[in-house]
């Protein structure tokens, strides 16, 4: 039997050795281009499992065990199978180690030592997996996931490893090594599989994945904030396609400044010392004891001298005169009052016959309004009339005001 097998084997991998540029074309592209190649060899490596057929109409593929050789042998980035199935690799464990502790009680030896070689097949194939998988996710974080270009695809993949890490730590939490002890006994073969063997090997995983978990967390950072920058150009790049003649505006001449660029630092506020404060007295007592030199005033060596006479005169008074614009804005108010009546700014500026520029005129009576007391603006309503800019929305300009009573 055991010929048999090592003849199929042979037969196998002399088939993978005459026909590699098939099998790495098929590799390379997904699935084979039956035209340029052999009938018979096409379906010679059919029979021997390295091509299938999905289904009649679909193309011959590589056998998914052939992929993942040739993705573990050769290290392809684009590597991301990760088997995850640890518990059923425990079941097979448990399983062959019963058989081999069966077989020596009944001294069979040639079954114990085929057991024996099954089962360490096993323990070296899951800690070669463990291997694999760790190092499949360290290729591609060091990578960066380059095998994808979109931002939003990086972030994909960065999700779809969290969640690859997140299985093999919970099957690796499935393992109880203390069982296991229990199930090895004293035969010191078990135990060195079973309990040295694997349990280095998981250790030595289990911290490389928290590692793996610690650099998966800050490349999603990194990619959530390319992926807001993007998103801000790119909406700035439409901004700029819908309205071409946009300018920015001189923002630090506003008073308030928007978000985005009221990036200055807070600035800190005014202290001063607490005399009062009683958890500080031994403090001020300390620093008024230092106090060794103390400055007196010298004496006025003129002092005995007769004081000089002071010559008073009278002081030239200052007259404290409104500007012409704002006694006729004050007169503005007085006839609104008067009247009782609304009236817009340019009918009084024509009536009065004023001198002033009617622009500075309905700013100043603007200003007018806003400088009064909060008491006294609440007996009086400003209104704007004006129309809306033609090209860009949320200009207003104003063309006169309106001042009536409440």
């Amino acid at each position: 039997m055991s010929q048999v097998l090592v003849q199929a084997g042979t037969r196998l991998l002399n088939a993978l050795g005459r026909h590699s540029d098939l099998i790495m074309h098929a590799y390379v592209n997904g699935s084979v281009k039956e035209a340029d190649f052999s009938r018979k060899v096409l379906e010679q490596l059919v029979q021997l499992g390295v091509l299938w057929r999905p289904d009649p109409q679909s193309p011959l593929r590589l056998k998914n065990a052939v992929r993942a050789l040739l993705e573990g042998s050769l290290q392809d980035e684009r590597n991301r199978t990760i088997n995850t199935n640890i518990t059923a690799s425990l079941a097979s464990l448990r399983t062959l180690a019963e058989h081999y502790k069966e077989s020596l009680h009944y001294n069979r030896f040639n079954e114990a030592h085929a057991h024996m070689t099954d089962l360490t097949e096993h323990v070296y194939q899951l800690t070669e997996s463990l291997t694999n998988s760790v190092r499949v996710l360290f290729s591609r974080i060091n990578n960066e996931f380059g095998y994808v270009s979109s931002v939003e695809a990086k972030i994909r993949e960065n999700e779809l490893a969290q969640g690859q890490v997140s299985d093999l730590l919970q099957q690796l939490e499935s393992f109880h090594f203390d069982e296991l002890s229990e199930l090895a006994g004293s035969n010191r073969e078990l135990r060195h599989l079973l309990v040295v063997a694997l349990q280095q090997s998981f250790s030595k995983a289990a911290q490389e994945l928290s590692v793996v978990q610690a650099r998966l967390l800050d490349l999603l950072g990194r990619f959530r904030e390319f992926q807001g920058r993007t998103r801000l150009l790119k909406g700035f790049l439409l901004h700029m396609e819908q309205q071409p003649d946009f300018t920015p505006g001189n923002y630090p001449t506003l008073s308030q400044v928007p978000v985005l660029f009221n990036q200055a630092e807070s600035v800190l506020e005014a202290a001063a010392a607490d005399v009062n404060q009683v958890a500080h007295e031994g403090d001020y007592q300390m620093i008024v004891s230092t106090l060794t030199d103390i400055h007196r005033r010298k004496p006025d060596e003129n002092a005995h001298k007769a004081a000089q006479e002071i010559e008073v005169t009278a002081q030239s008074s200052v007259s404290l005169e409104k500007d012409p614009i704002h006694v006729a804005v004050d007169d503005y108010f007085c006839d609104v009052i008067d009247s009782g009546q609304p009236k817009s700014a340019l009918e009084y500026f024509e009536e009065r016959e004023l001198k002033f520029d009617k622009e500075v005129w309905i700013y100043q009576v603007i200003g007018g309004y806003q400088s009064l007391d909060e008491n006294d603006k609440q007996f009086f309503a400003l209104d704007a009339s004006g129309q809306p800019d033609a090209v860009y929305t949320g200009n207003f300009y104003i063309n006169d005001v309106t001042l009536g009573l409440r």
